[in-house]
């Protein structure tokens, strides 16, 4: 299913060329689906260790389906859930970045695009229409090798994510004093000063250096002018001022069952006021888990081998945070729209993990929850289990892009679009 209504740039392919065209207001309006309707919005939630497979898939299929033990607490004919989708990558722990975008780091540098992952490619997108193209964020820092490594730019670098709430809180919400606005100008001034030198000295050097080191030197370029798009995107924000909210953050330790619902009510806050479109939520593997009620980390109970006690308290600390999901999205059905829709409508929410199984550490049939964005919801949508029509879950993803605006045929690793999935 193609969402696209228009394709901008059929006039100049044509002629011969392929250029892009400015994306105008217009089309904005026109892929929503009506003139004025409200922007679309996009939030991406990943946990690096999966949900135990017999708990969240459905037995049965389609839209009859018996609501999974884990799925409970997400409101019926809200969400779909998707059986046997990946990215046909293995690895366990160290293929779970790949989550958003098909891709390993370490195989990237064969595709156009690299590794980019399905945040960054709408964040692209959105641009400097908000004062933060994308929001990534995670509950507690991780250590190990269980990262929060969920976005990546189209140079293959990593998106560091905010750990602390109140750094979110005061990014989103705080306008800074004069003179700290005049300091953040300066600072850029110096920076776009640093990058102009490093360029200059960089033309003469590239004449001396061989064709794999001229291509290496050009990807580092690449990153250079990543960073001054954002500059600039930055500059232009700086003093306007940020968007006043009725919110004030809870007092008390940083625990994860405090943390996770303050994450949940900041991206709300930032999506309903349009300070951004695009956000990711991860979930670290090593948090502690003493607040659910449980001793050790949330990876030592993922690791259960079928023991009764480890596998429940792996459950425990599954269900708090599909709840937390859960209410993500009713709160977001009950934020209204101009055109009477709910923000809800306008987001499309995807809850899941590049882990399928993670005490068995496999990346097969990832764990896939899709919530709002104006598809028709209610389903239990099992693709082929063929390996010879196996269905990649970068076409969910491309759906997911076009319904955003993008104009694309194929993300990364897809083939397509997905089938099941319709609007309402």
């Amino acid at each position: 299913m193609k969402l696209r209504t228009i394709k901008r740039r059929t006039f100049l392919r044509g002629l011969g060329v392929s250029l892009a065209v400015p994306l105008l207001e217009r089309d904005l309006a026109a892929t929503a689906g009506k003139t004025g309707a409200p922007p679309m919005r996009m939030v991406c939630v990943a946990n690096p260790l999966g949900f135990v497979p017999d708990a969240f898939f459905p037995r049965d299929i389609g839209d009859g389906f018996k609501t999974s033990e884990l799925l409970k607490p997400l409101p019926r004919g809200k969400y779909s859930v998707f059986s046997n989708l990946d990215h046909g990558v293995s690895g366990g722990h160290q293929a779970v970045h790949a989550y958003l975008s098909g891709i390993r780091d370490n195989e990237s540098s064969g595709y156009p695009e690299r590794n980019i992952s399905m945040d960054q490619r709408a964040a692209e997108h959105v641009g400097p229409r908000t004062r933060f193209p994308s929001i990534v964020a995670a509950v507690g820092r991780p250590t190990g090798v269980i990262q929060c490594r969920s976005s990546w730019t189209r140079n293959g670098v990593s998106v560091p994510p905010v750990y602390d709430e109140r750094l979110l809180f005061e990014s989103l919400f705080i306008t800074g004093s004069a003179e700290e606005r005049r300091r953040q100008r300066e600072a850029m001034r110096r920076n776009a000063s640093v990058l102009d030198g490093i360029r200059e000295q960089a033309r003469d050097f590239k004449r001396t250096l061989g064709r794999n080191d001229q291509q290496k030197l050009d990807e580092y370029f690449d990153s250079v002018r990543a960073v001054e798009t954002q500059m600039q995107m930055s500059r232009g924000w700086i003093d306007r001022p940020k968007p006043q909210v009725d919110y004030r953050l809870p007092s008390g330790p940083q625990a994860f069952t405090r943390q996770l619902p303050v994450f949940y009510d900041l991206i709300a806050l930032a999506l309903q006021t349009d300070s951004t479109r695009v956000a990711t939520l991860s979930i670290p593997g090593t948090l502690p888990v003493g607040d659910l009620g449980l001793s050790g980390s949330y990876h030592a109970f993922s690791h259960h081998g079928l023991d009764p006690r480890l596998r429940g308290g792996l459950l425990t600390i599954e269900k708090f945070q599909l709840q937390q999901f859960a209410r993500f999205v009713e709160k977001l059905d009950a934020i209204g729209q101009p055109d009477g829709s709910s923000l809800l409508d306008r987001s499309m929410l995807l809850c899941g993990s590049g882990m399928g199984n993670g005490s068995s550490h496999s990346n097969k049939n990832l764990p896939i929850v899709l919530a709002g964005g104006g598809f028709k919801h209610g389903s239990h949508i099992a693709l082929p289990n063929d390996g010879h029509r196996r269905i990649p879950l970068n076409n969910l993803y491309t759906t997911m892009l076009q319904r955003f605006g993008v104009e694309i045929e194929r993300f990364n690793t897809g083939t397509g679009t997905i089938n099941g999935l319709e609007l309402a």
